[in-house]
């Protein structure tokens, strides 16, 4: 077994889709004596089961009626066997149960499982609930159609339980390709379907990765990801990879012999200031740029877009005061759009024509957002050679395709592609589970770390600079995109408990890579 998936990961790790995924086992049922694949299924269950409830008296499985109910079916026979009470309720029909999943059932029966319609009364915290309802079995229709009332009764009542929950493959209801809820599955997200006893959640991925566990809502509903690829892995399944869980930066060391002309000028533009629209907001640019000083940049010059009213050297002295009309564009890399307000519109054709290198945040975003000029400068810059990256969160990625932020959270995946390819450029789009995208030349990457600690004003100000920063470096855009989201998120994740997290105290760690150990790794044994 390839063992426990933690966010912090020291590889980088492929991802398939539902498509994939059916390819891949496909391939191996046919190259396998019949029923092989689902019979290490369940025994990759009971192996895990065992290990996450060594003391469970009582295991309730809820089977459903296709492949993923027979994987359950089939670890409901083992742990029966392994002198565990078990309790299966299965909602199929043997007349349309597929052959597998229908030997499983025999096989469950002959162990003396125990059949029932809803779970045991008695169930503990030490006890085990085993998801098998759906997996990726999901249809397509089933993910518009309302599911039977009993599916998300026992679903609830499952998630009521005291009792460790394991989800085989995927939790039920979740869309394997997305991380969104299937409709009428969407109330087992509401806080009101747990129980106060919060039981711990676990996933175990079978076969492959699914993207939908990594991103949108995918990350809370999986709880600890596990992974058993159940002896298919090869360089054949890598290559229909889908995605790739994104791994972290490499660890470089600074040459001695370097000045800080070896780390890239970058220029913050940004921070509307108060006498405009009586909204501040010097602090975001501000915030930008410490960010990129403590990840490494050589100099970083402020252009705050508040008519020299703030004083960036009484701030942080190492940050560098600017006026637009002075800016090299075209020596530097930019980060535009921080706090830019209404001002930024004002600089950013300029800005769009030519810095070389560009990062376009928040308000820039916006402003892009409602013009064709601007829009049709920015999908022109990479015909020019320039790079850009954008780094939106799900409402301005909205605004930019002209659709709402929640179908956004439906499929983020395939929305940042989009707005990669529109505008050709790199696309991060920001939220648990970030995307990063790219028109061409490289499959989407969902980075594993962060968390909600980051859910507040300004952080996405800091990316925004350490974004900048790599660019500055002469890291290749999407690399760049890649390795800063990581970082980000590493900080959060690595942050005191006891230390409260705000985005200025995020933008002063130093990003020290060559003084960051490897971590433990994303894969392990059990």
């Amino acid at each position: 077994m390839h063992g426990m998936l933690r966010l912090h990961s020291d590889r980088a790790y492929p991802l398939h889709d539902t498509a994939a995924t059916r390819a891949i086992e496909n391939e191996s049922t046919e190259s396998l004596p019949p029923h092989t694949l689902m019979q290490r299924a369940g025994y990759a269950i009971t192996r895990l089961a065992r290990a996450l409830a060594p003391h469970a008296q009582q295991v309730w499985v809820l089977c459903g009626p296709g492949n993923n109910g027979g994987d359950g079916l089939e670890a409901a026979a083992t742990l029966q066997s392994h002198g565990i009470d078990v309790t299966v309720t299965w909602l199929g029909d043997e007349t349309t149960t597929p052959p597998d999943a229908l030997c499983a059932l025999q096989r469950a029966r002959c162990a003396g499982v125990r059949f029932a319609d809803a779970p045991p009364t008695t169930l503990m915290p030490d006890d085990l609930c085993v998801d098998a309802l759906l997996g990726i079995g999901l249809a397509q229709g089933e993910k518009k159609r309302s599911p039977p009332p009993l599916w998300i009764k026992l679903l609830h009542q499952m998630r009521a339980s005291p009792a460790t929950v394991l989800n085989v493959d995927i939790p039920s209801g979740l869309q394997a390709d997305t991380g969104a809820w299937s409709g009428g599955f969407e109330g087992l997200a509401e806080p009101s379907a747990f129980s106060s006893f919060s039981p711990p959640i676990h996933t175990l991925a079978l076969l492959t990765l699914k993207p939908g566990l990594l991103t949108a809502q995918g990350k809370d509903a999986a709880g600890t990801l596990w992974l058993d690829d159940l002896g298919t892995a090869s360089e054949q399944a890598n290559a229909r990879a889908t995605a790739w869980l994104a791994g972290p930066p490499p660890v470089k060391q600074r040459a001695q012999a370097s000045h800080k002309g070896s780390y890239g000028d970058l220029a913050i533009v940004g921070g509307e200031g108060l006498a405009r629209r009586g909204m501040g907001m010097e602090g975001a640019a501000l915030l930008a740029g410490s960010a990129a000083l403590h990840a490494g940049t050589g100099r970083v010059l402020v252009v705050l877009l508040d008519d020299g009213a703030l004083h960036p050297a009484q701030w942080m002295p190492e940050l560098m005061q600017r006026r637009f009309d002075v800016l090299e564009l075209t020596q530097l890399t930019v980060v535009c759009g921080c706090g830019g307000g209404d001002a930024v519109r004002e600089v950013l054709p300029k800005v769009l024509a030519q810095a070389p290198r560009l990062v376009l945040d928040a308000d820039a975003l916006n402003a892009i957002a409602q013009s064709k000029k601007l829009k049709a400068s920015l999908k022109a810059r990479a015909a020019q050679g320039y790079c850009t990256v954008l780094t939106p969160h799900p409402l301005e990625a909205a605004r930019l395709l002209g659709c709402n932020a929640q179908t956004v959270q439906l499929d983020r995946l395939a929305c940042a592609y989009n707005i990669a390819k529109r505008f050709d450029c790199i696309c991060v789009l920001k939220g648990s589970g970030t995307v990063i995208a790219a028109p061409m030349d490289h499959l989407p990457h969902i980075n594993p770390t962060g968390n909600a600690r980051l859910a507040t004003a300004g952080t996405g100000d800091v990316l925004a600079g350490m974004v900048g920063a790599r660019l500055a470096a002469g890291e290749a855009a999407f690399n760049a995109a890649c390795h800063a989201v990581y970082a980000h998120g590493r900080r959060a994740d690595q942050w005191p408990n006891a230390v409260p997290l705000t985005a200025s105290a995020l933008a002063n760690e130093v990003d020290d890579e060559a003084a960051i150990p490897v971590a433990n790794g994303m894969v392990k044994k059990i």
